[in-house]
């Protein structure tokens, strides 16, 4: 069986962070984040990436990342724009907001033919969490989809809310809905809660499993999207800012009964770049993971990655 291929969607747009956050540079030796995933996806076994972008940051996201990783592992683009929509559909004049993680995933259908994980480009998961998706997908004959969990509790910001998707598993380990929270925090006494839409503060173990986006798919998940795809534009074609989700599309396949979902749960802890104030934050991360010997001090200064 051959390799799964890394899925990563860096065709966001940045708007809150300010600048295009995915060529920025958080690690001691200048690494941008998409470094230390696409290092830890060749270490975990993983045989190619796929980049999605859009077309007016492809020279330049190229001129960086091609030549530093093309003598390591596979490389592929797909490009992420409004008019990638099924034929005899037109794009509203109005829009301008991407049509979502889910349209991500399906506008690279055509360079994927074996197991894939997705990820975000301005996310770090852990080496842990690249493992076990490594090893799930590569089981021969393995039909099921693969969602890594986080514990919520490794997956918030220090200096504001977050919105997570919380899992419910069942006895098996199949995940069994996401329900989207908005306004997680941690308060000044150190507890896990959310706030409701009427204000009210309801109180989280901070050990409920987390969905950060981390997912894993057979290609024949390419069908469901796209038949998803075509519904979501015959509700919201008119509807400027809705988009088209990830997590919806697994919802409708856990519901619809086409295939299970397995939780894979890791003890590994998240951290994003939303904000300009997350990059201080992410840059003290890496440093220390980088002291306690989890990389080396300049990733691509070792010429060998072991991979499984």
């Amino acid at each position: 069986m051959s390799k799964p291929t890394l899925l990563v969607m860096a065709a966001g747009m940045g708007s809150r962070y300010g600048s295009l956050k995915q060529v920025d540079r958080f690690g001691p030796s200048g690494e941008t984040i998409i470094d230390y995933s696409i290092y830890d996806a060749i270490r975990s076994g993983f045989g190619k990436v796929v980049f999605v972008i859009r077309e007016s940051i492809e020279a330049e996201f190229k001129q960086l990342f091609y030549g530093k990783f093309s003598d390591k592992i596979a490389i592929d683009y797909a490009l992420q724009e409004l008019d990638r929509v099924p034929e005899g559909i037109k794009v509203p004049a109005g829009r301008q907001k991407p049509w979502g993680t889910g349209h991500a995933v399906l506008v690279a259908a055509d360079k994927i033919r074996e197991p894939f994980a997705v990820i975000n480009a301005d996310d770090y998961y852990g080496q842990q969490a690249f493992q076990i998706m490594a090893d799930f997908l590569s089981q021969t004959g393995n039909e099921e989809h693969v969602l890594v969990g986080y514990r919520l509790r490794n997956t918030l910001s220090e200096h504001g809310y977050v919105s997570r998707g919380i899992c419910e598993v069942d006895h098996e380990g199949y995940l069994s809905s996401v329900t989207e929270r908005t306004h997680i925090y941690i308060t000044p006494k150190q507890e896990v809660v959310y706030q409701t839409d009427e204000g009210k503060e309801v109180k989280l173990t901070g050990n409920e499993v987390a969905s950060m986006n981390l997912m894993g798919f057979t290609p024949n998940v390419f069908a469901q999207f796209e038949a998803s795809f075509k519904a979501f534009l015959q509700e919201n074609l008119h509807h400027p800012k809705n988009e088209f989700y990830l997590p919806s599309v697994v919802n409708e396949i856990i519901s619809s009964r086409q295939a299970r979902v397995k939780v894979l749960n890791t003890t590994d802890h998240w951290f994003g770049v939303t904000y300009q104030e997350d990059k201080a934050i992410a840059q003290r991360k890496l440093k220390e993971l980088a002291d306690a010997g989890v990389y080396p001090e300049n990733l691509w200064e070792t010429k060998n990655i072991k991979s499984v």
